[in-house]
């Protein structure tokens, strides 16, 4: 049971958990569809003025702190930018939902957008950064070579083939990445009133409520366990010779 509470930590955490779900998951989607292309095609055009571009915008994007940019998108979107039509924030600057509105999917994704900016620009970083050089490896091996031999069109070359093997990296970093953002999110969470895992951690902290603290920590060491296990076995799918090795 939660000290501070009086409930059991699982219905504590069962409350919180789907909404740090919910955020992480559309982050991440919004990470990798970001930083898989703008790496590729980094690693493609390699010391051109785009890939010059790309390494120091990752560069910075990684060096900056994550609360730093946070601060920096609700100053700009919710403090100084404002709707010309109603004259309110341009972004909501905390929370999952507008009180005393009804359901709307609009509204939910008007608050998703400041926090999932922020995590899924941090994270972008990272993953054009691994992305780009794990492709810069592979487009060099001999089965690269063979398949554009063979007259395989350079689309099929490059998203069937290479990125399947520049893939596994990217994975690794993403079964590590994952559990510790579940539970890790803090800055996000409680900078945007985000009732997550990471608001949950933080208050928990403060309250010296050791049972619910335990239970996160937990649940974190579960995960972990649980996404590299994924991770194991999706090596086996983009790399047949995992396979068949």
């Amino acid at each position: 049971y939660s000290l501070a509470s009086k409930r059991p930590v699982l219905v504590e955490i069962g409350d919180r958990l789907p909404n740090t779900v919910y955020l992480i998951g559309v982050a991440t989607l919004v990470t990798l569809l970001l930083a898989i292309p703008i790496g590729i095609f980094s690693a493609l055009r390699q010391y051109s003025t785009l890939d010059h571009v790309v390494t120091t915008v990752a560069f910075m994007g990684h060096s900056i702190p994550i609360f730093w940019f946070g601060l920096i998108l609700i100053i700009v979107f919710h403090v100084t930018l404002r709707n010309p039509l109603t004259g309110s924030p341009l972004f909501p600057g905390g929370g999952m939902y507008t009180l005393g509105m009804p359901f709307s999917l609009l509204d939910r994704i008007h608050h998703l957008v400041l926090p999932v900016g922020m995590l899924a620009v941090a994270n972008a970083a990272t993953y054009t950064r691994y992305t780009r050089a794990s492709m810069l490896e592979v487009v060099g091996q001999d089965y690269i070579r063979t398949a554009r031999a063979k007259g395989a069109a350079e689309r099929v070359v490059i998203w069937r083939h290479a990125l399947k093997n520049a893939a596994t990296p990217v994975v690794t970093i993403l079964a590590l990445d994952l559990p510790t953002l579940f539970a890790g999110a803090v800055f996000t969470e409680t900078m945007f009133s985000w009732p997550g895992m990471g608001r949950l951690f933080i208050e928990s902290a403060f309250r010296v409520d050791y049972a619910l603290l335990m239970a996160i920590i937990m649940v974190t060491a579960t995960l972990t366990v649980v996404f590299n296990l994924m991770a194991d076995v999706t090596y086996a799918v983009l790399d047949p010779r995992i396979r068949y090795g």
